[in-house]
């Protein structure tokens, strides 16, 4: 624990400080500043000890693997999500882990991310949700969470160097925003910088990201950290605000030599010292108290009911759940089932105390019943179709009252370090799933993998779909549970499926080319993409059945200032108790913005016959765009439509809202144009006299429509050209004469 300041520290000694010590472990100076033991930990604390190596390739300490973000976001479930951020900071404490590195909140630009099971959405309101109570369950135990990588570290293909090419609209209302909500609502004590390039500058030295938006707009006082290896230039990334590099480089004299020449400043220097103490302060507890074991088996129980949440029932024609009083013969078909996959390669891979397997779990569940098991595929194969595999599949599907196949993404499909070429089954699960269908017993598939799946023509035939995921340890035991009713499915899909990649909005844009990739698609990604254009797709966003159902009623909005709330009934209409999970879209009708956005959402539990009273509150930013020319979010007078809805495609009720805007008046300028002017309360009074003298003197008669809207897009300076009995002189003077009131307006006003 620190004792001493820090002013009598030599050059030397505090550029140390901006370094590792080792892979694991940040530099410390007894008395001073303590060194940090950091840790993976989206999903699971990834412990190595001090030493270690970066790249996941040695074996880590046990400790529980919890579904990655892929599953654990689709719980749509706040207090599930701070549950387990709380549960791996307990585990983390108890192995003098002070730093946790998670959660991932990059977005989900394309399915073919490599990383996609990682981060938690394609979208940026339900991704900083999921961040806000990741970082608040995480720090509660006195550990600092890292969310990361900021910012828009979208792809794995080139990740270390490429240049990601984002305007500005867009990097604000989409990729920055989980990260926005996540610092301003829980305030992480550190934050992690990205490989890549954003706009031509490398992250971990782009200073408009790291001093301007995340330290000045944001308010952010915590230590930035670099991803492991991604500095490339020690000096000018100090300068533009990452305060530790990981792993050492061993480079601090650069930092030394660039202070005393004066091409760094010592205060530049002092003050990321300053934050590196506070964090060491911060994370103080968790150093000095002695540590108690894990309870891996409390833990486990915690891992199962977040993988329960987790799965998404896509469809169901009444086979589920199975009645365990009831279930004959059950074939049980894929290797996965056997040999579950339940998490991720990479970093953040887990040495779990245990692993469920549905058909052990499944023998457990269903104790009356028989259970057939085929593997029907290899894991680890060139994906040709075995036939001997099929034969045995065949018959075993047609011994059975009820078939279960479980078919998914393999290990090396998916993983940290490269992005997917495909979304789509492999030939021999394919070949798999259409043999155990053509027998004509029952089937239920379940897919598994960190990311979607696209939908064959298999899935009109099967009678129950599950997107399972990556469900962490327990996966397979919630499986089971699911299947038999033991938990009912409340997940809520966190991404689109769509009908194939070729649909995909940045399809022709990803994974870019020569080091740079274009984010051409702009604001539409996911369902933006698809509900603007109204394109078809298998699911939609915020999609998920239950094994009861639910109705709403007496949607009423209330506006509060500048946004609103929204108020209705939920009601549980079915037989069984349940989760549903009402959501709120925002549309604003107005051009140039997606045909709605995700704003608000609460996940309800419920009786049979239980309703219950929700409000949503929509702040201010719920209904603002960002305005690229005036650099700042505007909020635009207007109605507003509210939509309660199941998903992006299911809308229930809606109601509109009338807001007055935010009120601001941008300032006028040579540059601005006729119609700008005369829409402006500052500008009006100048301009009107000036249009109606130049009607007067082209005839006095009305404008045709073309000739008005060209001339009122026209730039006021325009008109010095036009020989119409205006100078550049006449147009200063008019810019002075609107700011002047613009200025005395606003005093007046305040």
């Amino acid at each position: 624990m620190t004792t001493t300041t820090t002013t009598t520290l030599t050059v030397e000694q505090k550029a140390s400080l901006t370094s590792g010590a080792t892979t694991w472990t940040s530099q410390g100076i007894e008395g001073v500043v303590d060194a940090l033991h950091m840790s993976d930990g989206p999903h699971g604390v990834r412990y190595q000890g001090d030493e270690g190596d970066s790249l996941g390739i040695a074996s880590s300490r046990q400790s529980t693997c919890f579904p990655p973000a892929a599953g654990l976001a689709s719980t749509w479930d706040r207090r599930m999500i701070e549950t387990v951020a709380r549960t791996l900071a307990q585990e983390a404490r108890s192995l003098a882990v002070s730093v946790l590195l998670g959660p991932g909140l990059n977005i989900k630009r394309s399915p073919l991310g490599g990383r996609n099971f990682e981060y938690a959405s394609e979208d940026p309101f339900l991704a900083g949700a999921y961040g806000s109570s990741f970082v608040r369950g995480v720090q509660s135990q006195g550990v600092s969470a890292v969310p990361k990588h900021f910012a828009a570290n979208n792809q794995e293909t080139d990740r270390f160097r490429v240049n990601a090419q984002i305007d500005e609209r867009t990097l604000r209302e989409i990729y920055l925003p989980a990260f926005e909500t996540t610092v301003r609502q829980d305030h992480p004590w550190a934050l992690m910088c990205a490989y890549n390039k954003v706009n031509g500058e490398y992250a971990s030295q782009n200073r408009r990201l790291l001093t301007d938006i995340l330290r000045g707009e944001w308010r952010f006082d915590g230590v930035v950290i670099s991803d492991w290896g991604a500095v490339v230039d020690r000096v000018s990334a100090l300068a533009a605000g990452l305060d530790i590099e990981m792993p050492p480089s061993g480079t601090d004299s650069k930092i030394v030599d660039a202070v005393r020449s004066g091409a760094c400043s010592i205060d530049t220097l002092d003050q990321t010292v300053s934050r590196i103490r506070i964090l060491a302060d911060r994370t103080a507890d968790v150093r000095i108290k002695a540590k108690e074991p894990i309870d891996f088996e409390s833990h486990d129980r915690v891992a199962r009911k977040a993988a329960q949440e987790s799965m998404v029932l896509l469809k169901n024609n009444g086979i589920l759940p199975i009645d365990p009083s009831s279930a004959d013969t059950i074939a049980v078909i894929g290797e996965f089932a056997r040999t579950p996959r339940f998490q991720g390669g990479g970093s953040s891979h887990v040495n779990p105390p245990m692993v469920h397997d549905l058909l052990g779990e499944l023998g457990e569940a269903l104790p009356q019943a028989t259970l057939r098991f085929a593997p029907g595929y290899r894991v680890q194969s060139d994906h040709r179709v075995d036939e001997a595999l099929l034969s045995q599949a065949r018959r075993t599907a047609q011994e059975a009252s009820v078939a279960i196949v479980v078919v998914g993404y393999l290990d090396n499909d998916e993983s940290e370090g490269m992005d997917k070429t495909s979304i789509d089954l492999h030939d021999d699960q394919r070949k798999l799933l259409q043999t155990v269908i053509d027998t004509g017993t029952p089937t239920v598939v379940i897919l598994s993998g960190g990311g979607v799946i696209s939908i064959g023509d298999w899935a009109e035939h099967c009678d129950a779909l599950l997107e399972g995921w990556l469900l962490g340890q327990a996966g397979g035991a919630a499986m089971a549970d699911v299947l038999t009713g033991a938990a009912n499915p409340s997940g809520r899909l966190n991404e689109t499926i769509p009908r194939a990649l070729d649909d995909t909005p940045c399809r022709l844009n990803f994974p870019g080319c020569d080091g740079q990739v274009l984010y051409g698609e702009g604001l539409y990604v996911g369902y933006r993409y698809y509900d603007t254009l109204d394109l078809p797709i298998s699911y939609p966003f915020g999609y998920g059945l239950s094994y009861t159902t639910f109705s709403y009623s007496d949607l009423r909005i209330s506006q509060l200032g500048q946004g609103a709330q929204g108020a209705f009934t939920v009601t549980n209409t079915g037989s069984c108790r349940g989760a549903d999970v009402p959501q709120i879209y925002v549309a604003s009708g107005q051009p140039g913005r997606p045909a709605h956005e995700l704003k608000g959402f609460e996940r309800v539990e419920l009786e049979p016959g239980e309703s219950k009273e929700v409000s949503i509150d929509l702040d201010m930013r719920a209904f603002s765009t960002w305005n690229t020319r005036q650099a700042r979010w505007r909020q635009y007078p207007g109605q507003y439509r509210i939509e309660l809805s199941r998903s992006s495609r299911d809308t229930q009720l809606s109601a509109t809202v009338e807001l007055p805007g935010d009120g601001y008046v941008a300032s006028l300028e040579a540059m601005s144009t006729i119609g700008e002017w005369s829409e402006s309360p500052y500008g009006a009074p100048i301009i009107n006299p000036l249009v109606q003298g130049i009607a007067e003197n082209m005839g006095g008669g009305e404008p045709s429509p073309e000739m008005k809207a060209m001339f009122m897009q026209m730039p006021l300076i325009k008109l010095a050209s036009w020989g119409i009995g205006i100078s550049e002189e006449n147009v200063d003077d008019m810019v002075r004469r609107a700011n002047d009131l613009r200025c005395a307006t606003e005093t007046v006003d305040n």
